[in-house]
């Protein structure tokens, strides 16, 4: 077994829409119009103005409360571990504990006498700090991390707090004394855990919640979950794209129906459906002849245009990457989660809401992701794609 596959922690999938699909068509606009806007800079470019800046206001921050799809994963702290419930978040960096289940401090627990206080979109923690053992799996055991221990904990229903694997300058400002606080990733890299500054992500894309879905490979990319090469883009130079994690591409449907021709957008882990810009949308509409469903506000499509329904293709950086009729639905198992009928076809493409040529018009979210294994490497600012066994799959 390679060294990278060791460095690899598992991590479960969970879509938030109590409300349906409405509720997941609000989150991802919400959010899009946050990103649109250029608020809270999480990518691996970041303009120097935005670094000078405070922090945002409750509210402003694009981060893993306001995703409508999240990402937990078991982490032990202290020595013996205990075992907690985190959020994955890239939008935020602090990682602390005690949402749910208690800290309990061992051997290796140090409190720093410092204050923790973190406001995110639609969430708050406060509490103090300590340093302590954090074991994300067997080979990757974290020395001397900070923690932040939860007193108090606002819109953290069902977990037990966040590992915060953003940039460590989102962290200004949080912790009383500390001008930034090195993260997990940081520290991974700094004791000779990782040898790079990267993140690889593999989905296996499923038909029903809250399951073990997804491997998170820190400081590598694991072979064993992708097929052919990864292919590795720069980070857009166009604005506000730049300021996450975003490419270019070109998107056509079928045979040559162009949706966007080289135009700057992102991929988001935090985002639901594939957003594209309202003209984008609205040729892909017509091009698949698809309607707009009143109940869930997602396009809709009927047996036989499924029959018929061509695949996308998505040009990055020379490299073409298909998105097969199957990807382009929702799971048919899981449309009582949208609030639809059983029998009906929903398609995940959805509007973004601003024209393109804004900088930012496409977001690439989960629903596109699943089907690809992606690498977001900060040391080398660039993201890496590539294919995998999932990619054809007929699981929808």
């Amino acid at each position: 077994m390679s060294r990278y596959v060791l460095k690899s922690v598992p991590f479960s999938t969970r879509i938030r829409a109590s409300f349906g699909a409405r509720e997941l068509l609000d989150r991802d606009r919400k959010r899009a119009a946050k990103l649109i806007a250029g608020l809270s800079p999480h990518g691996p470019i970041r303009a120097a103005r935005q670094r000078a800046v405070a922090s945002p206001a409750v509210g402003d921050s694009i981060d893993v409360t306001d995703s409508g799809v999240t990402y937990t994963m078991s982490v032990g702290v202290g020595n013996p571990p205990t075992q907690y419930t985190l959020l994955i978040d890239t939008g935020s960096s602090n990682t602390w504990v005690g949402a749910s289940t208690a800290y309990n401090p061992t051997s290796t627990s140090q409190n720093t006498g410092n204050t923790i206080n973190v406001s995110y979109g639609s969430g708050t923690m406060s509490g103090n700090e300590y340093t302590d053992t954090v074991t994300l799996n067997t080979n990757l055991v974290i020395h001397n991390q900070s923690i932040g221990v939860a007193s108090s904990a606002q819109g953290f229903s069902g977990v037990d707090g966040i590992l915060g694997v953003g940039p460590a300058d989102l962290t200004e400002g949080t912790v009383s004394n500390t001008t930034e606080v090195p993260t997990v990733t940081d520290n991974l890299y700094t004791q000779g855990l990782i040898s790079s500054d990267s993140l690889g992500i593999f989905y296996e894309p499923s038909s029903t919640t809250d399951v073990t879905n997804g491997e998170l490979t820190f400081g590598g990319t694991d072979s064993t979950k992708y097929t052919g090469q990864i292919n590795y883009v720069p980070i857009t130079t166009a604005s506000p794209a730049s300021n996450y994690w975003g490419i270019d591409q070109t998107v056509t449907y079928g045979n040559g129906t162009t949706l966007l021709n080289t135009t700057s957008g992102i991929v988001d882990t935090g985002t639901t459906l594939l957003l594209l810009a309202t003209d984008a949308f609205q040729a892909y509409q017509q091009a698949t002849g698809a309607t707009l469903d009143k109940t869930t506000g997602l396009l809709t499509i009927t047996e036989q245009q499924y029959a018929q329904l061509q695949s996308m293709y998505f040009n990055i950086g020379g490299v073409t990457y298909e998105l097969t009729p199957n990807a382009q639905i929702w799971p048919r198992a899981l449309n009582s989660v949208l609030g639809g009928q059983s029998n009906q076809i929903y398609l995940i493409t959805s509007d973004l809401g601003t024209s393109s040529g804004s900088g930012l018009d496409f977001i690439n979210g989960f629903g596109w992701l699943q089907r690809f294994y992606s690498v977001f490497d900060s040391g080398n600012t660039q993201v890496g794609l590539a294919t995998t066994s999932y990619t054809d799959a007929e699981t929808n």
